[in-house]
């Protein structure tokens, strides 16, 4: 009742307040028959699910035999878009090996929204309490060979997979593509719409097709006191060392 009357003293109607609450049991029961769905897929791939994983809607799983996928404890796989906040999902989460070699790793307390992952004969790892916004795409492969061009229907050109790494903390912005061979490093942000095709540096903003390093995120204090650290750490080195010279 106390709710009720602080909704009616912002101005919510009546109406206002029965969609929230339509809303808000609609994005619960979501989660409870997505998590539930997830679990049962899952323990019939062999695919290891920590504690607290929730799945807000349908997730797509496809286990090569042999292959690995793990989804960490705490992850949120977000697949509708009731749970979704200021963008629309177009996909749900996929999360696919396609042979015997490839891996992908979820690690805890990540985030995922919509987000496709593929990997074919190498392994993706997605570090601790990564968020990727919707839309996103993550492969290790281009799944065609490049050479000849006759042939890219036909051959595979798996000699050209690489690994992909998506380091703690990162920030992967909306209708992103991480493409094979890419490092991500910890706390880095990549910006909607870019397509990364080069190692991110820790910490540091990432945007544009083909993403380019805009500027690092380290506040300036922090910069000049890590700064002032390496140098009074060389200082302190040099003083230390042993002087040369005859007579010694």
């Amino acid at each position: 009742m106390n709710m009720l009357q602080k909704a009616l003293s912002r101005g919510l109607t009546p109406a206002n307040i029965i969609s929230y609450a339509c809303l808000q049991v609609m994005t619960r029961w979501g989660r409870f028959f997505g998590t539930l769905r997830l679990r049962c897929k899952a323990a019939l791939l062999g695919v290891p699910v920590g504690q607290g994983v929730t799945a807000h809607g349908p997730v797509g799983l496809m286990r090569w035999p042999g292959s690995h996928i793990t989804i960490g404890a705490g992850t949120s796989l977000i697949s509708s878009w009731r749970r979704a906040t200021a963008a629309a999902l177009s996909t749900p989460v996929r999360l696919r090996t396609f042979g015997p070699d490839a891996r992908i790793d979820i690690g805890h307390g990540a985030q995922l929204s919509g987000t496709s992952i593929a990997a074919r004969s190498t392994a993706i790892t997605i570090g601790r309490q990564v968020l990727i916004a919707p839309n996103c795409i993550i492969v290790d492969s281009d799944f065609h060979a490049h050479w000849p061009p006759e042939a890219r229907a036909t051959e595979p050109g798996m000699e050209g997979d690489r690994p992909v790494t998506i380091g703690d903390y990162a920030w992967i912005g909306l209708n992103c593509i991480i493409l094979k061979g890419v490092s991500i490093g910890e706390g880095a942000i990549i910006g909607a719409g870019s397509v990364v095709t080069k190692d991110v540096p820790p910490h540091s903003l990432a945007v544009g097709s083909p993403a380019r390093i805009v500027r690092s995120l380290v506040p300036n204090e922090d910069r000049r006191a890590a700064a002032h650290a390496a140098d009074h750490a060389t200082s302190a080195t040099q003083s230390e060392a042993p002087q040369g010279g005859f007579g010694q």
